[in-house]
């Protein structure tokens, strides 16, 4: 009777470590879409940095290019086929002042357009509202 008592308190304990569940956290879930999300940082300037206009951290998906995140987040008006931002938060430059948005990326002055750059995980795009000789 003692071996049947000791077999079976025995079975209850493997059977007792065997049933604990555990319940995994979000962070240790497998990524969703939403989830994979990166950012980048827009900043808006006027008169070669010296007036902060604007800055937004800016959730990006692979392929979204910088007009994307400009058209998503910033109220802007296009000119040349939608290739060329001409007014970013209602300022506008013109020909008569000879003023007009320049833009960069990661401190490098931009040699494509906007609707060409690719944008990175942690890339920084700053566009500025200055004079041009």
């Amino acid at each position: 009777m003692k071996k049947l008592i000791l077999v079976f308190a025995a079975l209850m304990m493997l059977l007792a470590g065997c049933g604990t569940s555990e319940t995994k956290k979000v962070s240790d879930q497998p990524k969703t879409e939403e989830n994979k999300k990166e950012q980048v940082t827009v900043q808006i300037t006027k008169d070669n940095g010296k007036e902060k206009v604007a800055e937004k951290k800016v959730a990006i998906t692979e392929e979204t290019t910088i007009m994307d995140v400009m058209k998503d987040n910033f109220k802007i008006e296009t000119q040349f086929d939608d290739s060329f931002i001409s007014s970013i938060e209602g300022i506008a430059g013109n020909e008569q002042d000879k003023t007009s948005w320049f833009f960069s990326v990661n401190g490098e002055e931009a040699m494509k357009g906007a609707k060409e750059i690719t944008l990175k995980p942690g890339d920084t795009v700053e566009f500025d509202f200055h004079k041009y000789e």
